[in-house]
């Protein structure tokens, strides 16, 4: 009983965190960028570092630093997405990491206490959650989820097949900067609560575990909710059991799980060729 009224509100919190990222994980691996949540997450952890230098202390004020620096970073990424020519829109993603990253530890450097501001926008709190803020971001990505699934043949069209969306006239730098705006609003959120290194994980792990195993758009976002549910609840009864930080902890197995993954593919490759051969 003790374990469930501590891990309730965490482990609650992980399945929106799943619930959300895994769909737009498919899209980030479909486009090819996949560090774009690891800029932007160090984006919003920025702004809150700024608005912590500038002694703002209510939590929407600092949420909405870390907001409109997100936004910003989405207007770039939009913007760069359009360049044509020889440098990768990745080139330009690591870029803004690299820069938000130095930034942040300059302002760090300014603020007591600088080494527990670090820590915990890389690691987050998610263990102390309550359900005021899992209520909170519950709601806020359920109206993102119902945008995107009344946009949702343009936003898949714009990802999966982009050459199609750009001859069938669609504007896609618009789009574009809807749909990175639409993350930013995510991704700030979940920093709050998560950290960079588990926002990431949770858009990421279960994405690629989908992609691993099946074709479909659909069976991809089932398994990635699937493995990320699974890697949640281990995470967190770990993290109990050992004593450990919950959100690494969960980090952790999550790249338990991709290894397993990885030797399921090859498991399940095997098996087909010995029935096509048989």
């Amino acid at each position: 009983m003790e374990q469930l009224s501590i891990m309730a509100a965490p482990f609650a919190a992980c399945l929106i965190l799943t619930g959300i990222h895994a769909y737009l994980g498919i899209h980030i691996l479909a486009r090819g960028v996949i560090f774009v949540d690891l800029a932007l997450a160090q984006i919003a952890a920025l702004g809150a570092l700024l608005a912590a230098l500038l002694d703002v202390e209510s939590k929407v004020g600092v949420y909405f630093f870390s907001l409109g620096l997100t936004i910003v970073g989405a207007g770039v990424f939009t913007y760069t997405r359009s360049i044509k020519g020889s440098v990768p829109q990745e080139a330009f993603i690591g870029m803004a990491y690299a820069v938000a990253s130095a930034g942040a530890i300059l302002m760090a450097d300014r603020i007591a206490h600088a080494s527990d501001e670090i820590k915990s926008m890389l690691t987050g709190s998610i263990l102390f959650v309550s359900w005021e803020e899992v209520g909170a971001v519950a709601a806020l990505y359920a109206a993102v989820g119902l945008i995107h699934w009344i946009f949702r043949k343009r936003f898949m069209l714009i990802s999966l097949r982009p050459k199609e969306a750009q001859e069938s006239g669609i504007s896609i730098r618009w789009w574009d900067f809807l749909f990175y705006a639409l993350f930013g609003v995510v991704v700030t959120s979940s920093v709050q609560i998560a950290g960079v290194l588990l926002v990431f994980s949770f858009l990421i792990a279960p994405a690629i575990v989908g992609s691993l195993l099946a074709s479909r758009v659909s069976s991809r976002l089932m398994i990635g909710w699937a493995f990320g549910v699974a890697a949640s609840f281990m995470g967190c009864n770990i993290s109990y059991q050992i004593d450990d930080p919950t959100g690494p902890t969960i980090v952790c197995v999550f790249g338990l799980g991709l290894v397993a993954a990885l030797i399921a593919r090859r498991a399940l490759g095997a098996s087909r060729a010995d029935d096509s051969s048989s």
